[in-house]
């Protein structure tokens, strides 16, 4: 059967500027296709607002993504991802249009990483709070422990570039030491929010060496190479001519500011409402 579908953009949402860290690593790995980041900067954060909220926002954002033109849409937001992605995928979805979020990429192959079966999840509390983690680990990997703590303070020094120094080192090394208190067995840790990759050098620094540490943006981008190989339904439908555009539902010279440093690169942004 012959795809009629109009060729579109891949969508990746976030509630801010985290999902850029993931969308970096999509367009390493996939520069060919075209790209429309959109980012809820307006009503951030999500990590402590409720299920019915993140929902809410979700859908409104993923559906001005269709708008668009998208016709595959990531979630490049664990809060977003683990409270909204299932309703959206069962409940709302037009003929045709797809979304995919960031847990599952991360909980499917979670066990080519530990040794010991036991893992840590750092989060924000939205995340930690919805069991996203432990569910998926479980039902894929059942023999793998998992221990999950919530890191308030982390989204807070990104959004103020505040990842150097004493306070950052010192909240760090606070919570790092109080995940690896739940287990002495623990050897890989999980950043479950994509805003903590920023913060890499400071969480290595406070972690033991014989503890690894995963940010999601390269296990994301390539299980999202893999669902394309597998559906080449979804891919014929993927245009390619490396355009990107980026979007924010706050003000765009704001967003811009910031963006470079999540990105790793300038990036041109445009006000839209939802």
């Amino acid at each position: 059967m012959i795809n009629t579908a109009k060729q579109g953009p891949i969508g990746i949402f976030d509630s801010g500027y985290g999902g850029l860290t993931v969308f970096r690593k999509i367009k390493d790995s996939l520069p060919l296709y075209d790209y429309v980041y959109l980012g809820d900067n307006a009503r951030v954060p999500y990590g402590t607002r409720s299920f019915e909220e993140v929902y809410d926002f979700t859908k409104s954002c993923v559906f001005k993504l269709f708008d668009l033109g998208c016709n595959l849409v990531i979630l490049a937001c664990n809060t977003a991802s683990a409270k909204a992605l299932r309703t959206i995928q069962q409940n709302d979805l037009p003929t045709g249009k797809k979304v995919l979020g960031v847990i599952r990429p991360t909980t499917e192959s979670i066990h080519q990483y530990t040794k010991t079966n036991e893992v840590g999840v750092l989060a924000t509390q939205g995340t930690v709070l919805s069991e996203s983690y432990k569910i998926e680990i479980t039902k894929f990997h059942p023999e793998i422990k998992v221990y999950q703590h919530a890191c308030p303070l982390w989204v807070p020094l990104v959004e103020r570039n505040e990842i150097k120094g004493e306070t950052a080192s010192e909240i760090i090394h606070s919570d790092i030491q109080e995940i690896l208190e739940q287990s002495p067995d623990i050897d890989t840790l999980i950043l479950a929010c994509t805003h903590y990759p920023l913060l890499l050098p400071l969480i290595r620094q406070h972690t033991p060496a014989h503890v690894q540490v995963l940010p999601q943006g390269e296990l994301i981008a390539n299980s999202l190479v893999d669902y394309l190989h597998r559906h080449p339904e979804i891919e014929e439908i993927c245009s390619k001519n490396s355009r990107m555009q980026f979007f924010t539902t706050d003000h765009a010279l704001g967003f811009e500011e910031k963006a470079s440093i999540f990105f790793g690169e300038k990036v041109n942004v445009q006000h839209v409402s939802v």
